[in-house]
C-alpha cells in the first residue's frame, strides 16, 4: 500500500515543489490573476485560500505565519488589509479557476487562477456582457440600433438589475446567466449593482455601435463595374470567367477590410 500520495508531486523534489507553489501564491496575491497549468492552479488555490483565512483572523501569529510563507514581504499589508476586508463576509471560496485550452508544445491544460471579486474578475465581465446582450436583443425587436445607442438600454438594464425580482426579470435568460448574476452580486458591496449596470450598458452600446458602423460602411460603399473590393487580389475578369480563368487564392480574412478587423486594429493601437 502506498502512503503519502495525497498531493501532486509535479516531478519535483519537495523543496522545489514547495518553493514553486509559494511563488505562485505570492504572484496571485500580488496580481490577483495569474495564468498557469491546471494542476498547478489547483494546488496553488488551496494554499492561497489558507493565506486569506489567516488574514481574516488578524492575529499576530497569523501575520508571522503568512510572512514565513510569502516570498514578497511587501504583500503582508495588502493581505491583512484590503483582501481581508474584501472577504470578511464570504465564508470561503476565495479563488476561481478558468480553463482555456491547452498549452502549445506539451499540450498541458491551461488555466487562469484568480481571486474572486478582483477588479478584472472574468465571471463579472462575462455576466455583464451576457445581461447587456440579452436585454439589447429585447429592445431591438421594436426599435432600430441607431435609436438605442446610449439611451434605450439604460433604463431597462438598471431596472432589471436593481429590482428585487432580478431572477423573475431575467426569466428569459439562460439558467447559467441567472446563476452567475446571483453569484457575482452576492458578496460585493453596495456599489456592485451600479458598476454592473454600467458594464452591461457599455457593452450593449459597443455592440449597437458596431452594428450601425457595419451598416454605414455597407451603404456608403460604391460598387462599380471592374472595381475590386478592398483587399481582393483577383480582378473582375478572372472572377467573371469562373473556373475557366486563372484562379488566385482568395485573400485571408485578416486582409479584408471589415468592421471586425477595423475594431480589432483600433483595440490593438
Amino acid at each position: 500500500m502506498k502512503h503519502g500520495m495525497a498531493f501532486r508531486k509535479f516531478s519535483r523534489t519537495t523543496s522545489h515543489r514547495n518553493l514553486m507553489l509559494r511563488n505562485l501564491v505570492t504572484s496571485l496575491l500580488e496580481h490577483e490573476q495569474i495564468q498557469t497549468t491546471l494542476p498547478k492552479a489547483r494546488d496553488a488555490a488551496r494554499l492561497a485560500e489558507k493565506m486569506i483565512t489567516l488574514a481574516k483572523r488578524g492575529k499576530a501569529a497569523s501575520v508571522t505565519a503568512a510572512g514565513a510563507f510569502l516570498l514578497n514581504q511587501s504583500l503582508i499589508p495588502k493581505l491583512f488589509g484590503p483582501l481581508a476586508q474584501r472577504y470578511a463576509n464570504r465564508p470561503g471560496g476565495y479563488t476561481r479557476i478558468h480553463k482555456f485550452g491547452n498549452r502549445p508544445g506539451d499540450n498541458a491544460p491551461n488555466a487562469i487562477l484568480e481571486l474572486v471579486d478582483n477588479p478584472r474578475d472574468l465571471r463579472w465581465h462575462i455576466t455583464a456582457r451576457s445581461v447587456g446582450w440579452e436585454l439589447m436583443k429585447d429592445q431591438l425587436k421594436d426599435k432600430e440600433p441607431i435609436e438605442l445607442i446610449g439611451t434605450a438600454c439604460k433604463t431597462r438594464t438598471r431596472w432589471s438589475v436593481l429590482s428585487s425580482r432580478v431572477r423573475q426579470r431575467m426569466r428569459g435568460s439562460s439558467t447559467k446567466t441567472r446563476w452567475n448574476l446571483q453569484k457575482v452580486l452576492k458578496y460585493r458591496g453596495a456599489d456592485a449593482q451600479r458598476d454592473f449596470v454600467q458594464a452591461a450598458e457599455q457593452y450593449a452600446d459597443t455592440v449597437l455601435a458596431s452594428t450601425v458602423a457595419a451598416k454605414a460602411c455597407e451603404d456608403n460603399r460604391e460598387h462599380k463595374a471592374g472595381h475590386m473590393p478592398v483587399g481582393e487580389t483577383r480582378n473582375a475578369l478572372h472572377l467573371a470567367k469562373g473556373i475557366t480563368g486563372h484562379q488566385k487564392p482568395a485573400p485571408s480574412e485578416a486582409h479584408i477590410l471589415s468592421v471586425k478587423n477595423m475594431f480589432k486594429r483600433l483595440s490593438t493601437n
